[in-house]
C-alpha cells in the first residue's frame, strides 16, 4: 500500500453524517451523496402482482428526478407539457444521439409533495410556467435535478427556469435566477442538452454548480433569503452535469466539483481553490464520493479515468501523459487513479472498502477502495441494457435500476454475487431512494415504494 494512505487514520472524516444512521434521503443519492440507506429493503418485488409494493402513484409529466424523503413525506420534481401527457423520451443507445427534442407548447415546472405511509399527494406547486429556455437531450427532461432538504425548506432546481426554495408544506421562501444556463456539448455548442445538477444543502445554505457553455461558477446562498453568499469562478470549464459534494474533514471545509478540465476541491468559506486535475474525461456526469477517507472522481464517456484523492491534497494532482496508475509520488494528494475503467453516466458507490463502478452499459467493476485493486468484473442486466440510474445500497445489498427498468439486486461483499432482478415493467432513468425499509423507485410514468413493512391496505393511487 502507498505509504500515504497510512495517513487516511489520522484524518477525522466527518461526512456530514452522523446522521447516516437516520431514515431520511435529503438529496440526490441521501447523505452526502453516498447513495447508502440506513434500513433493509426487500430484494425482491412485483409490480404486476403487487408483491411488496406498498403504493403506486401516478406522476403527471417527465422528469429524471430522484425522489427524497425526510420524516412522513416525499419530495419530487416533474415537468408537464401543455399539449402531451407523456412528452416523447428515448431510452438506450439509440437516445444518446446528441439531437434535442423537439418538443412544442409551454410547460410547467413542478414541485411534489406526497405521504411517505400511502403516496397520497400533499401538495403540488407550480414553480415556472412558460416554453423552456433550453431544449433538451432526447435522453433527458426538463426537470432532471433532484431536489434537496434539510427537513424544513425544499430547494429545487430547474437550470434556466429558476432555483425555488419552498417550506415543507409547499409555501414559497424565495426564488432566484441565474439566467439562462446553456447545457450541452463543447465541440457542439449549437445543441442543447438541458440542465441536470441537482442543489445540495449544507449548514443553512444552499450550493449549486452552474458548469454551462455560456458560464462557469458555483453558487452558495443563504437557505432562509435565497441571497447569495459566495460564487466561485470556474472560467474555462465546459457542460457539466454533476452534483458538487461538501467534504468536511477536521482542517477542512470544501466543495468538491467534478468537471473536465476542473475537477478540483475548493474552500468552502473563501472559494479558494486547494487541489485540482484536468484532463478528464468529457461530458462529466457522475457526482463526486467522499468515503474511507477519499475523494472519488469518475467521469466521461470513451476514456473515463478514476480518481482517489486525499482530502488534503493541493496543487496539480494530474498525473503526466504517459504515467501509469502506479506512479503517483509526484502527486502526493492522489491516493491512485485507473486512467480507464470508470464511469460515463452512473455515479459510483463505495461500501466499506469496495467501490463499485457501473457504467451505463452495465459493466461493473469492483475495487478495493483504498488501493484501487480490482476485485472483480462483472455484466449487470441482461443483453444490451444501459443505465443511467445510479447505484444504491442498504442492508448488505446493492440495487442497479435499468433503463429498460430491471432492477438488479447483489450482494455486497468481494464476490459477485446475483440475488434477484426485478422487472419494473416501465422504464426507470431516475436514481432510487431509500428511507429505512423503503425502496422509492421512479419510473416515466410512477413513483412506487416497495417495502416489506406490514401495510395494511396496499394502496393503488390509479384507483
Amino acid at each position: 500500500m502507498n505509504t500515504r494512505l497510512l495517513t487516511l487514520s489520522l484524518l477525522a472524516c466527518v461526512v456530514s453524517a452522523a446522521v447516516l444512521g437516520d431514515d431520511n434521503w435529503p438529496q440526490f443519492r441521501g447523505h452526502g451523496g453516498s447513495g447508502i440507506g440506513s434500513g433493509g429493503p426487500p430484494t425482491e418485488w412485483n409490480p404486476q402482482s403487487g408483491h411488496n409494493i406498498a403504493w403506486k402513484t401516478p406522476i403527471a409529466g417527465l422528469g429524471h428526478s430522484a425522489p427524497i424523503a425526510w420524516g412522513d413525506r416525499v419530495f419530487l420534481t416533474t415537468a408537464v407539457n401543455s399539449e402531451t401527457d407523456r412528452p416523447s423520451l428515448e431510452t438506450g443507445w439509440s437516445g444518446g444521439t446528441g439531437e434535442s427534442a423537439k418538443d412544442t407548447g409551454q410547460w410547467s415546472w413542478q414541485v411534489i409533495c406526497l405521504q411517505l405511509d400511502t403516496g397520497d399527494i400533499l401538495w403540488t406547486k407550480d414553480a415556472h410556467v412558460g416554453e423552456p429556455k433550453i431544449k433538451r437531450h432526447l435522453k433527458a427532461s426538463h426537470a432532471n435535478c433532484t431536489p434537496a432538504t434539510d427537513g424544513k425548506y425544499v430547494v429545487a432546481f430547474f437550470g434556466s427556469e429558476g432555483l425555488y426554495c419552498y417550506d415543507v408544506d409547499g409555501h414559497l421562501v424565495w426564488k432566484h435566477d441565474f439566467g439562462e444556463l446553456r447545457s450541452g456539448p463543447y465541440d457542439a455548442p449549437e445543441l442543447e442538452w438541458g440542465f441536470a445538477s441537482s442543489p445540495i444543502i449544507h449548514d443553512g445554505h444552499v450550493i449549486v454548480q452552474c458548469d454551462c457553455l455560456n458560464t462557469n461558477f458555483v453558487a452558495i446562498l443563504d437557505i432562509t433569503t435565497g441571497q447569495e453568499v459566495l460564487r466561485i469562478d470556474r472560467d474555462g470549464e465546459v457542460a457539466t452535469w454533476s452534483t458538487p459534494l461538501v467534504v468536511t474533514t477536521e482542517d477542512r471545509l470544501q466543495i468538491v466539483c467534478n468537471g473536465y478540465h476542473q475537477m478540483a476541491g475548493y474552500d468552502f468559506r473563501t472559494g479558494t481553490r486547494l487541489w485540482h486535475l484536468s484532463d478528464g474525461g468529457d461530458v462529466p456526469v457522475p457526482a463526486p464520493l467522499f468515503a474511507n477517507g477519499l475523494i472519488y472522481l469518475t467521469n466521461g464517456h470513451g476514456r473515463s479515468p478514476t480518481y482517489a484523492i486525499l482530502p488534503n491534497a493541493t496543487g496539480d494532482l494530474t498525473p503526466r501523459k504517459g504515467e501509469t496508475s502506479d506512479e503517483v509520488s509526484d502527486h502526493p494528494g492522489l491516493a491512485w487513479w485507473q486512467p480507464r475503467d470508470g464511469s460515463y453516466m452512473p455515479t459510483p458507490l463505495v461500501k466499506d472498502d469496495l467501490l463499485y463502478t457501473c457504467n451505463d452499459n452495465g459493466r461493473l467493476a469492483v475495487r478495493n477502495a483504498v488501493t484501487g485493486e480490482l476485485i472483480y468484473r462483472e455484466r449487470v442486466g441482461k443483453g444490451s441494457t444501459t443505465f443511467s440510474a445510479s447505484a444504491v445500497a442498504a442492508g448488505g445489498h446493492v440495487y442497479f435500476a435499468s433503463e429498460r427498468g430491471e432492477v438488479t439486486v447483489i450482494e455486497e461483499g468481494d464476490s459477485f454475487q446475483e440475488l434477484a432482478t426485478n422487472e419494473m415493467g416501465e422504464v426507470v432513468m431516475a436514481t432510487p431512494a431509500i428511507s429505512g425499509d423503503r425502496l422509492l423507485i421512479r419510473t416515466v410514468a410512477n413513483l412506487y415504494c416497495i417495502t416489506t413493512i406490514p401495510i395494511a391496505d396496499q394502496v393503488d393511487n390509479d384507483e
